[in-house]
């Protein structure tokens, strides 16, 4: 992921083709969370109960917006062009995350990259915090290579190493780049924590976890949620050249380039209306009418048209099927 320092500056109702219909309302969620006594990993039915019962960011944020009637961007076709018109929808199996109780120790990470673009700690750190990619991109002889092996920080960077903690009880998210265990402790590149429960965005021109400086968990795809039938927010993609601008709900950017053909950190792509997902499995339908709905933001600068879902043993292999999907299948969008 490139980075930069930024100056403090700067679904859907599917008629068409189709029969199904997409029903408004967002799903009921059960009226209080399952109790949570200790850390949880994402890819549990514990997880599956406690994320279906929680309410990410309120209903008229970013990422839980309807956005199947905004107005296309009038450089839609040259935008969609520059990540690639031809190029394939791909999926990262990366964003895992760890579910924490109310009362979970905190402990300091120190921060050794962006430290004036980060939030305070301590941090609700557990002892099994899972690093990106793991358990499903880690394997060594057909088994995941052992968590507290993955969690040891590298001396020179290795990937981007996200690693991610939910507190559903006070409604907070803590968010960290280029993380892992040290001989002195927990470290991280980058620092982040959001309120769950409001819409507030970052300082203009601060970074997150993620170049874009906005939140990766909220529009990470996950197993509850394939299981219920429709990704429920907007989904995180990454492009290969982004331009040197962001939009809201980002905050800051991660290129020099000022081609305006380029998309903007924040950019909006939605799946075109008449697009047909009749064809697809259940699991890469609830993805599609995801996409038809809320879109899909640029993030992070990375591998063109790449969504992030959770690396869970649970969900299949979705690639092939997504790969029928293509670049001009999608339209940018901009807010009303």
């Amino acid at each position: 992921m490139q980075r930069l320092n930024v100056p403090v500056a700067m679904f859907a109702i599917f008629a068409g083709c189709c029969s199904q219909a997409f029903t408004d309302e967002r799903p009921k969620r059960p009226a209080t969370l399952p109790p949570i006594i200790q850390p949880v990993l994402f890819h549990t039915p514990e997880a599956d109960a406690i994320l279906s019962a929680m309410e990410i960011f309120p209903e008229d944020n970013a990422f839980n917006q309807s956005i199947e009637d905004w107005p296309l961007h009038p450089n839609s076709r040259n935008i969609v062009a520059s990540v690639g018109a031809d190029k394939p929808l791909r999926y990262n199996p990366d964003m895992s995350f760890v579910i924490v109780p109310p009362n979970q120790p905190r402990v300091d990470v120190a921060v050794v990259e962006y430290p004036g673009e980060s939030d305070a700690g301590p941090w609700p750190v557990p002892q099994n915090i899972p690093i990106e990619g793991w358990p499903g991109n880690m394997l060594q002889n057909g088994q995941p290579v052992p968590l507290e092996r993955v969690q040891q920080r590298p001396l020179q960077y290795e990937g981007d190493r996200h690693a991610i903690i939910v507190d559903p009880v006070n409604q907070k998210l803590y968010e960290f780049f280029t993380f892992g265990r040290t001989g002195s402790g927990w470290a991280a590149g980058q620092a982040s924590s959001f309120d769950l429960s409001s819409n507030a965005l970052r300082p203009d021109g601060w970074t997150s976890a993620d170049a874009a400086g906005l939140p990766i968990f909220p529009a990470v795809v996950r197993y509850d949620e394939l299981q219920r039938g429709q990704v429920e927010h907007a989904l995180r993609v990454t492009v290969r050249r982004s331009r040197r601008a962001y939009v809201a709900p980002a905050t800051h950017y991660a290129s020099q380039l000022t081609d305006e053909n380029l998309p903007r950190m924040g950019e909006r792509f939605r799946l075109r209306r008449d697009f047909d997902v009749r064809p697809f499995s259940p699991q890469v339908q609830a993805i599609l009418k995801g996409l038809k709905r809320h879109g899909m933001l640029v993030a992070d600068n990375g591998i063109e048209w790449a969504i992030s879902v959770t690396p869970d043993p649970r969900i299949p292999n979705l690639h092939e099927e997504l790969r029928r999907i293509r670049g001009s299948d999608f339209e940018v969008v901009i807010s009303p």
